[in-house]
């Protein structure tokens, strides 16, 4: 029992700790600022939108460097409109978004597949009319040149299937009528989750953003007036 009892304390104290540092540098990170470039044109205006726990990117639909409709089709979409202006797009844990309608409905596989790496990721897309800025809504002016690195961090988060296309998932799973999912590269974890995902496309494209973050709040106070 000595024995079973001291593994056990160890286990704790490890857990514990591993926790408290991760805490800890989640806090110090995400509050160390990388800024924005200086001297960058006007020309592209993209967005930043979050639920209070995701971030997503949002981006015209088609302008002359990028046609969104695509890839990512209105017609993937429930409503099918074709007349939408702008398209959110977040990369995340392919169960926590197909299977995890809410919080209260969380399994511990999913849960624990998504902490340590071990799910698929998706790409949750959501078209939208206009955007309206607010403290969850906040607007970026970007060059043509900073948003073209932004096309390519995004695109380059899509699988392709054999035809070379995005590859949409069919599902009812949807969260309304203007979302669509599509498979995603790489590993959503403990360190590496929707909102780092949205905060190095942040910073592949020159705008503010923080060292690291886990958090939706690790963005967002860059951007606070």
């Amino acid at each position: 029992m000595k024995v079973i009892f001291k593994f056990l304390k160890i286990a704790f104290l490890f857990v514990f700790g591993f926790l408290l540092l991760y805490a800890l540098s989640a806090l110090i990170l995400s509050n160390i600022s990388v800024e924005e470039e200086q001297n960058a044109k006007d020309e592209v205006t993209i967005y930043i939108i979050t639920n209070g726990v995701h971030t997503d990117i949002v981006v015209p639909v088609k302008n002359e460097l990028m046609d969104w409709s695509e890839e990512i089709k209105f017609s993937d979409t429930v409503s099918k409109d074709s007349t939408y202006n702008y398209l959110a797009m977040g990369w995340g844990d392919k169960g926590f978004y197909l299977e995890t309608p809410t919080w209260a409905e969380l399994k511990p596989s999913v849960a624990f597949n998504a902490a340590f790496g071990l799910g698929n990721t998706a790409i949750h897309t959501t078209f939208y009319y206009e955007m309206k800025v607010s403290d969850t809504c906040k607007e970026i002016k970007v060059s043509k040149e900073q948003y073209q690195r932004l096309v390519d961090y995004i695109s380059s988060s899509f699988q392709k299937g054999s035809t070379n296309h995005w590859l949409n998932i069919v599902t009812k799973a949807n969260y309304g009528n203007t979302d669509a999912f599509y498979e995603a590269k790489g590993s959503y974890s403990l360190f590496h989750t929707c909102n780092t995902w949205a905060n190095n496309g942040l910073k592949s494209c020159g705008q503010k953003a923080c060292v690291w973050t886990v958090l939706d709040t690790g963005i967002f106070s860059q951007y606070e007036e």
